[in-house]
């Protein structure tokens, strides 16, 4: 089993910036990946990124590349997911997750545990 705690979101300006953590508990040796998903109200849960344990290559949905960063603190078993230049539209739930082991890293069926999510708000 693995506990995830999701923490950091808030409301915000837009433009402005949040740093999501997510600190994982248990049996984190067996983690390969970490990723950050989030859900607006209505719709679907969507793939905002991910960071591999091993190498920490990183992987991001286009609609934040350049905008949000994930790293991670292995020591620590932390994962934070900053966001800048913040829209509106990042209005969502922000939920991380853990893969014991994937090669799809935006496939939320590739998951085997999630936090609680935490809420983020945008205004404009």
């Amino acid at each position: 089993q693995v506990q995830l705690v999701e923490s950091g979101g808030g409301l915000v300006q837009a433009g402005g910036s949040l740093r999501l953590s997510c600190a994982a508990s248990g049996r984190t040796a067996n983690i390969n990946a970490m990723g950050w998903f989030r859900q607006a109200p209505g719709k679907e849960r969507d793939f905002v990124g991910a960071i591999s344990r091993s190498f920490g290559d990183t992987y991001y949905a286009d609609y934040v590349k350049g905008r949000f960063t994930i790293s991670r603190d292995n020591a620590r078993n932390i994962v934070y997911l900053q966001m800048n230049s913040l829209k509106p539209e990042d209005t969502a739930v922000y939920y991380c997750a853990s893969a014991r082991w994937t090669t799809n890293y935006a496939s939320a069926n590739e998951y085997n545990y999630w936090g609680q999510g935490t809420q983020v708000t945008v205004s404009s």
